[in-house]
């Protein structure tokens, strides 16, 4: 869900309504942390949320320049507290190293994509606008979503459609995506989309759209996003002081099930205990209000010590 904020100059700005921020804050915020880390801080939907609840410093991470901007405005009325940084969370021990922070007493990672970015017809994320094919989360990187369309090999681009994107279709929607190109290269998000749409037609059961997966898994490789979300989750547990606690939250099966299994293995080892024993869901009027948080799994560990 995005909000439209009004700027002194008139100006309008997309803001991303965090998801589930009430459990959030009730997990995160109620022992009074002293330091918290939103490793995906975008423009500072949840941080506000967790500066308003504690007096705690926040550290913002994030790899999106232009949504750390915005929640540079968004979080200025707390000084000093907050740090904001440009980078990826799965580098996020090299992050608050740097910073000269050891520990923190609360880590927060929201996985899903930001409704600033996706809303933004000209950074390709979403299917639903024509855009160029690009997906870049840090758009100083080179690899774009175009690289991988116009000159992934067929057999590559079935891989990271069916492994990443969990399609059925995989090689069919690989074919049709190589023959597209041969007559000219791939250029948008609209042109991608109808390629999909050729092969799988124009709807799929639950009123899901075909190239929703073909979108994702592109996404998530230009991003590595799974092999950032490893780093982030086998060095974030050890960044936590003695009673601290970290959440995740979830948007696709992938990213859960390494969630899931990386807390279950740590809860196991005697270390940590799971605060979650069982999923946490959006309740349906959050729903209801904001469509995307639908698919939202949070997750939550505790150190253990006080």
């Amino acid at each position: 869900m995005t909000l439209a904020v009004k700027h002194d100059d008139g100006a309008a700005v997309r803001m991303h309504v965090p998801v589930m921020a009430g459990e959030v804050r009730e997990l995160l915020c109620a022992r009074g942390p002293r330091v918290v880390v939103d490793a995906t801080v975008g423009t500072g939907g949840h941080a506000l949320e967790m500066l308003k609840a504690t007096s705690a410093r926040l550290v913002g991470i994030d790899r999106d320049a232009d949504a750390l901007a915005v929640a540079r405005d968004r979080l200025s009325a707390f000084g000093d507290r907050v740090t904001l940084l440009h980078g990826n969370f799965g580098e996020i021990a090299r992050l608050l190293g740097e910073c000269g922070i050891e520990s923190a007493d609360a880590i927060l990672a929201d996985l899903g994509m930001s409704s600033f970015a996706l809303d933004d017809a000209e950074r390709g994320f979403s299917f639903r606008s024509e855009g160029p094919l690009d997906m870049r989360m840090d758009r100083s990187q080179k690899l774009r979503a175009y690289d991988l369309v116009n000159e992934e090999s067929e057999a590559d681009l079935a891989d990271i459609l069916h492994h990443l994107g969990e399609e059925r279709a995989a090689r069919r929607i690989a074919r049709a995506i190589v023959d597209a190109r041969r007559r000219r290269p791939i250029e948008t998000t609209g042109e991608l989309r109808a390629i999909v749409e050729r092969v799988l037609g124009l709807r799929r059961g639950g009123g899901v759209h075909p190239a929703t997966r073909t979108f994702q898994a592109l996404r998530i490789a230009v991003n590595h996003e799974m092999e950032s979300l490893a780093s982030f989750l086998e060095a974030a547990p050890g960044l936590l002081s003695p009673g601290g606690r970290m959440a995740v939250i979830a948007y696709h099966s992938l990213e859960d099930r390494a969630v899931k299994e990386r807390m279950r293995a740590l809860a196991a080892g005697g270390g940590y205990v799971a605060l979650t024993r069982k999923v946490l869901k959006p309740a349906d009027s959050e729903i209801a209000s904001n469509p995307r948080a639908r698919s939202a799994r949070l997750r939550c560990i505790e150190r253990a010590g006080r």
